[in-house]
């Protein structure tokens, strides 16, 4: 990834530009200041690039870009302390709240598409394909307190052979999965990803159980604790290392991560419910065809257009035609144009 980021900024920083203000021509070296970007550590590669392209454009302009995760970029971001937050799942109705209340008002952009994929070690070459009863069996959070045949008391998963009976349970197929310990690594409610991940796959499931009588699936949050067998993290690198080094663990990250690392890890394909194994690759992502994909998004703070110079000169330059092609530089899929035609069109209204 690091060579691509590279290239496309090499390419990119032979671009000019030039940003309309009140009507006239402001010249790049005119514009001074920062700004915070902070957010999901998936749309953060985008943003990187973006920001490092921009840079040479805009030579008296500092940039700080990082990604502790979607909800923890939205705490910082309605507590005023950055411009613009990046995400890979919508705002929720709380935060838009939380963002009101301190006097942010949240724009919605979207920027591209993401596939989410589920990876285990290039050691492990028993998984073909899961469906989303056997992510619920890993994930859900039933899976830390459940009775299987044999048991006296419900105890939490551990083993993939408990994984394979309490999927069995659930309806699943024809899995085939590995023997021993069982070990995830997999992002925590502070991402994006994590909220993502449990709307996609294993939400309607819990449902459907909790209003079956399990007390387990009526509890909250959504999704099983990071404990012993559980390491959560909002960093894509950390889970890379964790499922790559370990050929009993499982867990999730953004495609693109997944592609880059596919001497590390293996992308599982998933059957979305209708019998058929899809694997994530830039044309099931872009066809909606695979069954974990999702949106990306960034949020500039309508406040901060007025009182920060550089959040629109920037903003401008991420959805220009150079700007946004980092999308794809970065590994994920671009917009439909009638889709990246919207995105525009709000940015500008926003804008006056």
């Amino acid at each position: 990834m690091q060579n691509t980021k590279r290239l496309a900024a090499a390419v990119l920083a032979s671009v000019t530009l030039t940003t309309t203000v009140a009507g006239g021509v402001l010249a790049q070296e005119d514009v001074e200041g920062s700004i915070v970007i902070s957010g999901s550590s998936t749309v953060e590669p985008i943003t990187s690039y973006v920001a490092e392209a921009f840079a040479p454009l805009y030579p008296n302009v500092t940039i700080s870009v990082d990604g502790p995760g979607t909800t923890t970029g939205f705490e910082l971001f309605c507590n005023g302390e950055t411009d613009v937050s990046d995400a890979s799942r919508p705002i929720r109705d709380t935060e838009i709240e939380t963002c009101a209340a301190s006097g942010v008002t949240p724009l919605e952009l979207k920027v591209g598409i993401d596939g989410l994929a589920v990876i285990v070690s290039t050691q492990n070459d028993t998984i073909e394909c899961l469906d989303f009863h056997d992510l619920y069996a890993i994930f859900g959070v039933e899976s830390d307190s459940v009775l299987l045949p044999g048991q006296e008391e419900p105890k939490a998963i551990e083993t993939w052979e408990e994984v394979a009976a309490f999927a069995s349970e659930l309806g699943s197929g024809t899995t085939t999965w590995p023997s021993g310990a069982l070990s995830i690594t997999a992002p925590g409610d502070e991402s994006g990803t994590w909220g993502s991940f449990i709307e996609i796959t294993l939400e309607d499931i819990q449902e459907a159980r909790a209003e079956a009588g399990s007390e387990a699936a009526a509890t909250d949050p959504n999704t099983r604790q990071p404990g012993s067998i559980y390491t959560a993290s909002p960093n894509d690198n950390v889970i890379i290392d964790g499922v790559g080094g370990d050929p009993n663990a499982i867990g999730f990250v953004g495609y693109a991560y997944a592609i880059n690392n596919a001497d590390r890890v293996r992308m599982v394909p998933i059957d979305g419910g209708d019998g058929t194994c899809i694997g994530p690759d830039h044309d099931t992502v872009a066809a909606n065809t695979y069954p974990i994909a999702r949106d990306l998004f960034i949020y500039p703070a309508v406040e901060r257009m007025a009182d920060n110079p550089v959040v629109v000169p920037f903003v401008d330059y991420y959805l220009s035609d150079e700007g946004i092609q980092n999308v794809t530089a970065a590994g994920y899929v671009e917009l439909a144009p009638e889709a990246l035609e919207e995105t525009r069109a709000a940015w500008e209204a926003a804008k006056g």
